[in-house]
């Protein structure tokens, strides 16, 4: 019986499985759907679900879907740039999506203010960090390489730290600071750093930061008048938001960062056989070769491990939004003894009273690092010392153990004690260990802005912001009296620097819709004041006796102020006609004020036209942005370095050679130094023509952009005839430089489904340099030179010359027999049957005509994955490290000083004997193009973590990241990316992979 009662359910149960599908399935409803806009226009691409499950779909060209859904079950329909939409599943549904209030009123910070993103009339391009896939970013800078066109950033190669050069749109001074001006909650920095902290990006967490902001052009710069020749990067961090609960966040990865490439150069035995040959056998080698296989350059490197914390307390009160972050980066270098150490801290508060009319942003930031510095000749002397000696040896303890090279009497006998040989190259081991080069720096800065929106007259209100910031470092430098650069003395001295920069603005600003007409007036005036000091100090002490040597202190100080007023007009008609006119008159305390110098003044204009909104626009459905852009635009330059009077006669010490003996005291002379009393302000001009467009509901969008700029009364130091002034160099306006190009920028999203969207961003950047006008000399051939190498005395491989871009290579043409170049043998480019100076000319340049970004970011349900990919085309670089080393005869391999040193590959592959000036042929200047990837990230979100009934879990992110991975390029050196053209021993860019993750609670 129980078999029978089995038989029948076995038979009951799957039918009535099928029943009940067959009664769901007739419960389900096709859906056909329309989606549009609120002026009727057809959405295309909008996502559309059933609400609680993965069924779902996206609409077509006309905005029409088809979905089964249950009957009683709900859709969602969302979309970029709209509010998403719930309606209940029926046969037939329109549905209508509202524009995203908070998108169209977005906001890009300007100078002294905001405003609409798209009433925006200058050349501003405002990103947010990418936490999926911003790579590894110990600094701010780190998050800007590739990421915006027309802006290039070169990381100070592998450094610890290190800072990075920054160019928007090309350098627009000779001599002058080309860095932009660094603006960081409204507070205008100074762009010096101090020891151990290179610049003022060094000093913000870059976890902190909301938004950059990148004014490019002179009618968006040049209300900030004499610091944004060279463009403008406004920082804002993150703050509380209004009335919410307290969030706690926690960021933090660790790290391994290995070398990627070394320079290929002989090994032990590879390096007896060729010197044993060279010479013709052992016995006519002029000293004994070791017998050990050194690999310095494996000595010198190590895998770099690494971590960085940072949590964050945020929320706000009723009227108190807060933000409290704390941050750690532990950060070691590929190169023994190399490592940084940073703690930041930051406090931002937000309050308002009086219903929002007065408006209070307080702003602190406090850090804390502390780095230790290799010595950066160990990686040129891992390069080149003698593969056959050992690290250390029993016979050298007047060098601490380590094998050196040693000269005098003692040469070739190791008798004790030994002198050091200062031509040969250094242990680089001992390098690193027996110096202690360490820094200790802490920065800090704060400001308070005011906001008030006057009771009796809301459409006017007064800005002040003060604020300041104050850094100081010390770098102490310890050197064993066994080292071999301060041999039996040693030295223990430090370098101390602190500065702080004052600063305060205030402006009143009118605001008013009068019907078809928008009116945005500002006036405003701003002072900054500068003050450095340094003291260097030290001495070193005799071995034995410990009686103290060479003792210094010497003491500096410099300081400059600027006072600035400034105006701006923002008007609209019809919300399609943009209007935008700046003004701005610097004085600064460089220039003198006798000739009427000293001041500056700095206007701009900028027009828009929103085309979109014109009538034979409006319903073209594909078309969903279109904005046209003119603007012009003056901006001024007086940052020379450290000379904050050059135009006053002046007396300074000199510690060089520069004392009296009165007696058997040494007193210290004071002479004095060139000036130039004719000094002014160098002058920016900058034209701009751009188009902002977007397509299908903003699911492309980007801007093309066209810029002229020159630049006018250049300030560099040019040679002048003896007895003419105090010096045979002086601080001059000389002449004129032009920068133009295009840049173009596109953002889309190739797929946009339920489960899957796909994000790109592409930018491309082309710029030409050239100097226009150079006052210094009159004949065709006049050239400033720069660019010093290492062969040869002060010798110099660039030029600024007329016609050519600045900073150019100026060399010999290379003769070549069967593509191998020919020794000393150059091109007579003038006929004259004479090689000499007059037949160098320009050849090639440092900066790249064009750079390409391109960041790609794919996610599908919790997974995500991301690349970013930066390209440089047509930038060259001087290989120094072979020019230098290209000698590979006798004499190159065994100096007459009494030392063997190696050689690249590439050397010995050229064979040159190292006479005459090869090193100044254009075989050295080589092409430097490059595509790096930055970075590679694969992370996997999560939510409801430890989620009961009383707790909501905790909500997060674990992700894996390469930096670094590789590099394609034809560049024969460890590194194409070189910031100034001259390659010669960089700190190499390791590959570092990273796992991380972000928890919020």
């Amino acid at each position: 019986m129980k078999q029978v009662n089995l038989r029948i359910l076995r038979v009951i149960l799957p039918l009535l499985g099928l029943f009940l599908s067959l009664s769901a399935y007739a419960q389900q409803v096709a859906v056909k759907g329309h989606v549009k806009d609120a002026l009727g226009e057809p959405v295309i691409g909008a996502n559309v679900v059933v609400k609680g499950t993965s069924n779902g779909t996206i609409t077509d060209i006309d905005g029409n879907f088809i979905l089964n859904a249950p009957l009683n079950s709900t859709i969602e329909v969302s979309f970029i740039g709209y509010k998403a939409a719930e309606v209940q599943a029926a046969a037939t549904l329109t549905i209508t999506l509202q524009d995203d209030a908070e998108l169209l009123d977005e906001v890009v910070v300007v100078g002294y203010g905001v405003v609409k993103k798209n009433d925006a009339t200058g050349s501003v391009t405002a990103i947010k960090p990418d936490q999926l896939s911003k790579g590894i970013t110990t600094n701010a800078q780190d998050m800007l390489a590739g990421k915006i066109a027309g802006v290039s950033v070169i990381s100070d190669g592998g450094t610890p730290g290190g800072s990075s050069t920054i160019r928007i749109r090309g350098g627009s001074s000779l001599n002058a600071s080309n860095d932009p001006l660094i603006v960081i909650d409204g507070l205008a920095m100074d762009n010096d750093g101090v020891k151990g902290m290179p610049n003022a990006l060094s000093m913000v967490n870059p976890n902190d930061i909301e938004t950059f902001t990148v004014l490019k052009d002179a009618s968006a710069t040049a209300i900030y008048g004499s610091r944004a020749s060279n463009g403008v990067i406004i920082i804002t961090t993150k703050k509380g938001a209004v009335g919410s609960k307290p969030k706690v966040s926690y960021n933090g990865n660790v790290s391994a960062g290995i070398i990627r490439s070394k320079l290929d150069v002989m090994n032990g035995d590879e390096y007896r056989e060729y010197v044993t040959n060279l010479f013709g056998g052992e016995d006519k080698l002029p000293y004994a070769l070791g017998t050990a296989n050194t690999n310095w350059q494996d000595e010198i490197y190590r895998t770099a491990i690494s971590h960085d914390h940072n949590l964050t307390i945020s929320g706000g009160f009723k009227n108190m939004p807060y933000r409290v972050s704390l941050g750690y980066t532990d950060q070691n270098g590929i190169v023994k003894t190399s490592s940084f150490e940073r703690f930041t801290a930051s406090l931002n508060l937000s309050p308002t009273f009086f219903a929002d009319h007065l408006k209070l942003n307080i702003n602190a930031k406090g850090m804390y690092g502390k780095n230790r510095y290799a010595d950066g000749g160990a990686i040129g002397s891992a390069a080149t010392m003698d593969p056959t000696r050992p690290i250390t040896d029993t016979g050298y303890d007047n060098f601490g153990g380590y094998w050196q090279w040693t000269t005098g009497s003692e040469f070739p006998s190791d008798n004790w004690p030994l002198t050091v040989n200062s031509l040969a190259p250094q242990n680089p081991v001992a390098l690193l260990n027996q110096k202690n080069d360490r820094a200790k720096s802490q920065s800090y800065v704060g400001n308070v802005e005011v906001d008030y929106k006057f009771h009796f007259f809301p459409d006017m209100r007064i800005h002040a912001n003060l604020g300041g910031d104050y850094s100081e470092g010390t770098q102490t430098t310890i050197i064993s009296p066994y080292a071999y650069s301060n041999h039996y003395y040693g030295w223990n001295g430090a370098t101390e620097e602190y500065k702080y920069n004052l600063s305060g603005n205030a402006y009143l600003q009118y605001t008013k819709d009068l019907g078809v007409h928008f009116v945005d007036v500002m006036v405003g005036a701003e002072q900054q004041h500068f003050h450095r000091t340094w003291r260097i100090y030290g001495q070193g002490a005799d071995f034995e006796t410990g009686v103290a040597k060479d003792a210094k202190d010497d003491r500096y100080g410099a300081h400059s102020s600027l006072v600035s007023y400034f105006g701006r007009i923002n008007y609209t008609l019809l919300d399609k006609y943009l209007l935008t006119a700046t003004v701005r008159r610097d004085g600064t305390s460089r220039f003198s004020d006798a000739d009427g110098n000293r001041w500056g003044t700095f206007p701009s204009v900028a027009l828009g036209w929103k085309l979109k909104e014109e009538s034979f626009l409006k319903n073209v459905d594909l078309l969903s942005d279109l904005k046209l852009r003119l603007g012009w635009g003056m901006t001024g330059q007086q940052n020379i370095s450290d000379k904050d009077f050059p135009y006053l006669p002046q007396y300074v010490g000199n510690k060089t050679g520069g004392y009296y003996m009165f007696g058997d005291e040494v007193v210290e002379t004071s002479r004095p130094s060139a000036y130039n009393s004719t000094l002014k302000w160098e002058e920016t001009t900058t034209w701009n023509a751009g188009i902002d467009f977007g397509f299908l509901n903003g699911r492309i969008t980007g801007s093309l952009d066209y810029y002229f700029r020159e630049t006018k009364d250049l300030l560099n130091e040019v040679k002048i005839a003896a007895g003419t002034n105090f010096n045979t160099m002086l601080l001059s306006n000389i002449g004129n430089l032009e920068n133009k190009g295009f840049e173009f920028s596109i953002t889309g999203k190739p797929i946009v489904s339920k489960d899957f969207t796909w994000d790109l961003t592409y930018n491309l950047t082309y710029n030409k340099n050239e100097i226009t006008k150079l006052t210094g000399g009159s004949d065709a051939g006049y050239y400033v030179e720069t660019g010093g190498i290492s062969q040869g005395t002060g010798s110099t491989i660039q030029a600024h010359k007329v016609g050519e871009a600045a900073s150019s290579f100026y060399v010999y043409q290379q003769v070549y027999e069967n593509g191998k170049p020919i020794e000393n043998l150059f091109v007579d480019r003038n006929g004259d049957g004479i090689i000499n100076d007059s037949d160098r000319y320009i050849y090639k340049k440092p900066a790249a005509d064009v750079l390409m970004g391109l960041t790609s970011k794919m996610i599908w349900k919790q997974w995500d994955f991301s690349f970013a990919l930066r390209a440089s085309f047509n930038n060259y670089v001087y290989n120094d490290v072979i020019a230098n080393r290209a000698n590979v005869s006798t004499s190159g391999m065994w100096s007459t000083s009494g030392f063997y040193s190696n050689r690249p590959l590439d050397a010995i592959n050229l064979g040159f004997t190292g006479t005459g000036n090869y090193y100044m042929s254009d075989y050295f200047v080589q092409n430097a193009s490059f595509l790096r990837c930055d970075n590679i990230t694969l992370g996997y979100s999560f939510s409801d973590l430890l989620k009961n009934a009383a707790y909501k879990g905790i909500q997060g992110r674990v992700y894996a990241t390469v930096q670094n991975p590789f590099v394609i390029t034809k560049y024969d050196g460890l590194d194409p990316e070189i910031s100034g053209g001259i390659d010669n021993n960089i700190y190499p860019r390791p590959t570092t992979f990273m796992l991380g993750v972000s928890l919020q609670f």
